[in-house]
């Protein structure tokens, strides 16, 4: 028998995510049954979605009370009863926030790619910056390309892929710093700061002949002002809507009609349907990091206990770049 701590689902959220909505426990996990093996948790991928499916029904079920909190992790194998994931395999997957997790499948980490690299430009993150771009945004090098949260993980990695191919553009995050950050560190042409700027305004005066391609990873008033400055055939990349995670959905954005007029392409996608993208997405990325051409950004928090609090992080604009926990 092995023990696992583990952080549960006290109370479902209503509003913002505090320690009241969590509650840590240890369990004792049962044998291994034919085909499975046993991950030691080494770090959890701390994601938006994870709010969501908190609250209710998304793609996935929602994380019932008392359930672990359900989030992507990354580990070594210690205990196997599957040829495939011999002892010292180390494993990305479902793994939830846990020290200790029973397992029957999961993504294999390379030799020379770390955890961190593993979970956030190799792992799902860097895929969904890849599809969107790539298979979504169908972006080309003539391409004006506004990106929103691109001081986060996805949005970081969006925007300087499309960098890598020729085109301007502009991120929108939550401060000074950050923008300074996506400009002078990341490669984008400008930054707005959403919390100190007329964004309209200040989106007319860097595109003065309108966007081709929205990253869009925020929603709300964010995505109802691009929408209001798209040029003829842009496309619209619905990857998230952080905006409205911690309370009442907003109303929808006024200038969604101008889609209609402009020939807009507004698409929504889960990364979990791009899995045979993984491939290529690596290639490329890893490429480009070679070159010198990607950053790859990690914000780490310590330990298991901190796991809700990195989360909380996520909403208040704490972090830079791939939120992790490293246990």
């Amino acid at each position: 028998m092995t023990e696992s701590t583990q952080i549960t689902l006290a109370a479902t959220p209503t509003g913002p995510v505090g320690p009241d909505n969590f509650a840590e426990q240890r369990t004792e996990l049962g044998a291994l049954s034919d085909g499975q093996f046993l991950v030691a948790v080494r770090y959890l991928s701390i994601d938006p979605t994870i709010r969501g499916w908190m609250q209710h029904d998304t793609y996935l079920p929602k994380i019932a009370e008392g359930e672990v909190i359900r989030s992507l992790g990354a580990g070594e194998v210690i205990e196997s009863e599957n040829e495939k994931y011999p002892v010292g395999t180390r494993v990305t997957g479902m793994t939830g926030w846990q020290t200790r997790t029973i397992m029957d499948g999961g993504f294999r980490i390379p030799d020379g790619v770390s955890y961190e690299q593993a979970l956030s430009v190799f792992g799902m993150t860097g895929l969904t910056a890849f599809v969107g771009i790539e298979d979504i945004g169908r972006v080309t090098a003539d391409d004006v390309v506004v990106v929103s949260g691109a001081a986060g993980a996805v949005g970081s990695i969006a925007g300087q892929l499309a960098k890598a191919k020729g085109c301007r553009v502009i991120g929108i995050a939550g401060s000074d710093e950050k923008c300074n950050w996506v400009t002078e560190t990341l490669g984008f042409d400008e930054c707005i700061n959403y919390r100190t700027d007329d964004v309209a305004r200040a989106l007319r005066n860097v595109c003065p002949k309108g966007v081709d391609v929205y990253f869009d990873n925020v929603g709300g008033e964010i995505l109802n002002i691009v929408l209001g400055q798209i040029r003829d055939r842009a496309r619209i990349i619905l990857c998230g809507a952080i905006a409205g995670y911690d309370g009442e959905l907003p109303p929808g954005p006024a200038n969604i009609v101008n889609a209609i007029s402009r020939r807009a392409t507004l698409q929504g996608f889960i990364v979990l349907d791009h899995y045979d993208r993984a491939l290529a997405a690596a290639e490329i990325l890893g490429a480009l990091l070679t070159d010198g051409q990607l950053v790859s950004e990690v914000y780490v928090r310590d330990g298991l206990a901190d796991a809700p609090a990195a989360l909380a992080d996520l909403f208040t604009g704490a972090n830079t770049g791939k939120t992790l926990v490293r246990l």
